[in-house]
C-alpha cells in the first residue's frame, strides 16, 4: 500500500510539474503572440515606403493576388504558344490590380515566347498609376522546368545521394541563369521538407531523411540562386518550401493530415527553414496541409511566433496553390471562403495562390473595410510583396533582359547535369561471377537485351516538372537520350537487342514471352524498371512495393539464366525485396534528368566509378518503415518470447550505403581531445585509404551516438559528411571539426541543449568515445 501511495503521489508531483511547464510554454507564446503580426515593424525601402503612403486599398490587395497564367491566355491550359487574351490581360491586371503570376500546367515556352509574355503583362501593369510591376513566379524545381531546352538536372533526392553540395550548387547556379534567361525572378523552391514518408507523392523533390543533409544541400542551393544579389542577371529570389511538417502525412497521401509533436517538429521539420533563413532566403511557401489537426496556413502559432518572431524572417509568405479557400472547402475550419481570408492573412500569409478566381480579393477588402484585419496588416504584407520586387530589380526594368538571354542553353551546362546524374547514382548490389570478377562494369564487346517500362522512357528519366506540371508529355522534351539510345551509342547498335517502348505503360514493355526468346542471344540483361513521372496528388499510390507486372519481368530474366543488371530508375524507393536475390547487380538511378541516360551506360560500361549513397533507408517490407536514426527500442524485437533481438531495422539497404568498383578502408580515428567542455570545438580525423585498383570518389561520413540523455537517444545521427577523390592506392587524412551544437537536441521544454555525457563517434566501422561537460 505504501508503495502504491508512493507512486501515486510521484505521479501526481510529475503531473504538476508538466502542467506547470506546460503553462509556463503557452504564457511565453502568448506573449509572443502579442508582438506578431500587428506590429508594423519591418523595415522597408524609403521608396516602398512612398508607394504604400499613395496606393488606394484596392491596389494593395490587387499585390497580395497571386493568378495563374491560364487566366490570361487564349486557349487557358491548353496554349502552347503564350498567347495573351487583351481583355483577360486587363481583367487580371488592371481590374483587379493583380500583384503576382505564376505558372502552372500550360507547358514550356521558348526563351523569346516568355520574353513576349512577360512584356505583355508588363506593359499593361505599368498603365496603373503607381507602375508597380508584376512579379512572375515559377516552379524550376531541378531546371528552368518550363523553358524550352533547359538542361534538367536530377532531381533532389539524386543531388542529395551525391552527398556533394558543390554540385547542388552548380545545378541551382545553372536553373537561375536559364530561368533569369526565361525573363522570370522568382522560383519556388528549393523543397526543404525532409523524406521521411516514402509513400508521398513529392519524396522525389525532397533531399532525403536526414535533416542536417537537408539542410546543407538546401543552404547550397539558396545562396547559389541569390548569391549574385537579386538584381543580377544571374539570380533569382528563392522560395523555401513548404514550411512546415507537409513532407509526413500519416497516410503517405498529399495534403492530407501530419501528426508531429513539437520535439519532433523542432529536431527535424524546422531546422533547416531556420538555416534557410539564415542564408537569406527571400520568401516561402506555406504547408498545404495540417499538423496535429490545425492548417498550416491558418497556424498563427507557426507563421508568425516562429517563423516571424523567432525565426526573424523578413521575406514573403505565400500560399501554396488554393489553400486559402481549402480552410472552407477542405479543411473545415472556416465557416465561409471570407472567413478563411481572415484566418490566412491574420495568421500571417501575404500572399493567397488564389490561382482563377477573385473571392480573396473582394472578401480582403471587405475585411479591412470592417476592421477584422488591419490596415497595418495589409501594409505589412504588401510592404514585403514591394520590397521584393524593389529588391529584384522589376521597378528599374520589369522585362526580360537580353544580357540574362545570353546565359541560356551554354553547352558546359550539360556536363554540369552529367557528372551530377553520374555523382548520384548508387550501387547496390554487384555479385562475383564464377571468374571472380564482378559483373559490373560490362563488357562493351558483348551483346545486351534491354527490356523494362523506363528503359526507353524519356519521361521516366526526368520525372515530374519536366516540360510540364506531371512530366509525362514526351512531346514537349528536346531529343535527350534513353537508356537504350545511351547504351547504342556506347557499345554499339549491334551488340544492343532492345525490346523495350518508349510508352512507359505500353504492354510490350512488360511482354515474358518476348524477353525470354530474345534473351537467347544476349550475354547479358539490362533489366530497367521503376516509375513514370508523377507530381504531387497524382503520384499517390496505396502499396509502396513495385507492381506485380515488372516483379513478374524480372522474374522472368533471371529465368533465362542470364546475368540480370537491375537499373531502378525511380522517384521514390519502391520495396523490391522477390526479385534482389536473383539480381546479379542493382543500380540506384532516381530520376536523373536529361542527361541520367548517359550517366547510366557511363556507370553500366566503367567509363565511370559510381560514388553516390542512398539519401534515405530502402526499405524491405511495407510494415517495416524504420529511419537509419531510429532509438533503441524500435530496433529491439521479441518475436519468440523471452528471446530479445537488435533486428528491428530490417531494411533492404540501410541509409548511406552504396558500393563502388573500387575499395576503401578506415584507419587511424582520432579525436584531438577526451573532453569537450563549454564551447570548445572538437577536432576528429580518419585516414582514408583506396585499396583497389581503380580511382574513385567517396563520401566521408560522420556520425554520433548520444550514449544517455533526457529524451531518448538516437542510435546515430550524421553530423558531417564530405566527399573525396582518391586515386588507386593512396590515403588522404580527412578532418571534420564538431562543438556542442553538433550534439544538441531538443529537451521536454523545447529547448535546444546539449548535456553532459558520454558519446561516441563513428567513421564507417570506426569508433571512438569522448564526454561532453557544459562548464
Amino acid at each position: 500500500m505504501n508503495r502504491i501511495f508512493a507512486s501515486l503521489l510521484l505521479i501526481l508531483l510529475t503531473l504538476n510539474f508538466s502542467c506547470t511547464k506546460q503553462n509556463k510554454y503557452k504564457k511565453e507564446n502568448k506573449n509572443v503572440t502579442s508582438r506578431s503580426v500587428g506590429s508594423f515593424t519591418d523595415s522597408f525601402d524609403p521608396r516602398v515606403k512612398e508607394l504604400l503612403s499613395k496606393m488606394t486599398l484596392e491596389e494593395k490587395v490587387g499585390q497580395m493576388t497571386q493568378i495563374n497564367i491560364s487566366n490570361l491566355l487564349k486557349d487557358g491550359y491548353g496554349s502552347k504558344d503564350g498567347e495573351v487574351h487583351p481583355d483577360s490581360l486587363v481583367k487580371v491586371v488592371t481590374q483587379y490590380k493583380v500583384g503576382s503570376i505564376l505558372n502552372a500546367f500550360p507547358g514550356a515556352y521558348s526563351v523569346d515566347q516568355w520574353h513576349a509574355l512577360i512584356k505583355q503583362i508588363q506593359d499593361e501593369a505599368l498603365k496603373s498609376p503607381n507602375k508597380i510591376p508584376v512579379l512572375y513566379g515559377i516552379d524550376a524545381i531541378h531546371g528552368a522546368t518550363f523553358t524550352q531546352g533547359a538542361v534538367l538536372f536530377p532531381h533532389n533526392i539524386a543531388i542529395a545521394a551525391s552527398r556533394n553540395t558543390t554540385l547542388a550548387a552548380h545545378a541551382a547556379k545553372i536553373t537561375a541563369k536559364e530561368t533569369r534567361a526565361s525573363a522570370i525572378r522568382w522560383n519556388f523552391d528549393p523543397v526543404l521538407d525532409i523524406g521521411r514518408q516514402p509513400l508521398w507523392a513529392r519524396f522525389p523533390e525532397t533531399y532525403g531523411e536526414d535533416p542536417y543533409i537537408v539542410k546543407e544541400m538546401g543552404v547550397a542551393t539558396i545562396k547559389a540562386y541569390q548569391e549574385d544579389g537579386l538584381k543580377s542577371p544571374t539570380a533569382v529570389a528563392a522560395c523555401m518550401k513548404h514550411y512546415v511538417g507537409y513532407s509526413n502525412p500519416l497516410t503517405g497521401k498529399d495534403r492530407t493530415p501530419a501528426y508531429i509533436d513539437e520535439i519532433q517538429l523542432r529536431e527535424y521539420y524546422l531546422p533547416q527553414f531556420k538555416a534557410a533563413i539564415d542564408a537569406g532566403a527571400a520568401t516561402v511557401m506555406i504547408n498545404s496541409a495540417e499538423i496535429n489537426g490545425i492548417p498550416v496556413h491558418c497556424n498563427k502559432y507557426l507563421l508568425t511566433d516562429v517563423l516571424r518572431n523567432e525565426f526573424k524572417f523578413k521575406g514573403v509568405a505565400v500560399s501554396d496553390w488554393e489553400d486559402i479557400i481549402r480552410l472552407h472547402t477542405r479543411h473545415k475550419v472556416a465557416a465561409t471562403p471570407r472567413e478563411a481570408v481572415k484566418m490566412a492573412v491574420n495568421a500571417g500569409i501575404d500572399m493567397s495562390m488564389v490561382p482563377h478566381e477573385y473571392s480573396f480579393y473582394h472578401h480582403l477588402i471587405d475585411l479591412v473595410k470592417s476592421k477584422e484585419v488591419s490596415e497595418e496588416r495589409i501594409n505589412q504584407a504588401v510592404g514585403r510583396i514591394l520590397q521584393l520586387k524593389l529588391d529584384l530589380g522589376l521597378f528599374d526594368n520589369p522585362y526580360g533582359e537580353e544580357e540574362a538571354k545570353k546565359n541560356f542553353g551554354l553547352p558546359e551546362y550539360k556536363t554540369v547535369a552529367l557528372e551530377a546524374a553520374r555523382e548520384a547514382i548508387t550501387l547496390l548490389k554487384n555479385e562475383t561471377l564464377k571468374d571472380n570478377q564482378p559483373v559490373l562494369p560490362l563488357p562493351k564487346n558483348k551483346k545486351v537485351l534491354i527490356a523494362g517500362p523506363t528503359a526507353n522512357s524519356i519521361t521516366a528519366l526526368n520525372g515530374c516538372w519536366s516540360y510540364t506540371w506531371q512530366g509525362q508529355d514526351a512531346s514537349r522534351y528536346p531529343a535527350y537520350n534513353t537508356v537504350v539510345s545511351a547504351i547504342k551509342n556506347k557499345i554499339g547498335e549491334k551488340n544492343v537487342i532492345n525490346i523495350s517502348s518508349p510508352e512507359f505503360s505500353d504492354k510490350s514493355n512488360y511482354d515474358v514471352k518476348t524477353l525470354t526468346a530474345k534473351a537467347k542471344a544476349a550475354d547479358y540483361i539490362i533489366l530497367c524498371l521503376g516509375e513514370n513521372a508523377y507530381a504531387e496528388t497524382p503520384g499517390s499510390i496505396w502499396d509502396l512495393t513495385l507492381d506485380a507486372p515488372q516483379l513478374n519481368l524480372a522474374k522472368a530474366a533471371y529465368e533465362t539464366k542470364k546475368p540480370v543488371i537491375l537499373v531502378l530508375i525511380e522517384g521514390r524507393p519502391r520495396i523490391i525485396r522477390e526479385i534482389v536475390p536473383g539480381a546479379k547487380a542493382i543500380l540506384q538511378a532516381y530520376w536523373p534528368g536529361s542527361q541520367g541516360a548517359e550517366a547510366i551506360a557511363d556507370v553500366i560500361f566503367g567509363d565511370y566509378n559510381p560514388s553516390g549513397k542512398l539519401p534515405y533507408t530502402y526499405p524491405k517490407y511495407t510494415g517495416s518503415i524504420v529511419m537509419y536514426d531510429h532509438k533503441y527500442s524500435e530496433l529491439e524485437e521479441e518475436l519468440t518470447p523471452g528471446t530479445f533481438t537488435l533486428t528491428g531495422y530490417r531494411c533492404q539497404w540501410p541509409f548511406g550505403y552504396g558500393l563502388s568498383y573500387t575499395t576503401f578502408e578506415y584507419s587511424n580515428l582520432k579525436i584531438d581531445k577526451d573532453t569537450l567542455r563549454g564551447t570548445d570545438k572538437l577536432t576528429v580525423t580518419v585516414d582514408v585509404q583506396n585499396t583497389g585498383s581503380r580511382d574513385g570518389k567517396v563520401a566521408v561520413e560522420l556520425y554520433s551516438t548520444d550514449l544517455y540523455a533526457s529524451i531518448t537517444p538516437s542510435m546515430k545521427r550524421l553530423r558531417k559528411f564530405t566527399k573525396i577523390a582518391l586515386k588507386a592506392g593512396e590515403t588522404q587524412t580527412v578532418s571534420f571539426e564538431i562543438d556542442k551544437s553538433d550534439l544538441a537536441f531538443v529537451n521536454a521544454y523545447k529547448e535546444w541543449v546539449t548535456e553532459d555525457g558520454d558519446f561516441k563517434l563513428w567513421v564507417d566501422n570506426l569508433s571512438v568515445d569522448f564526454y561532453y561537460q557544459n562548464k
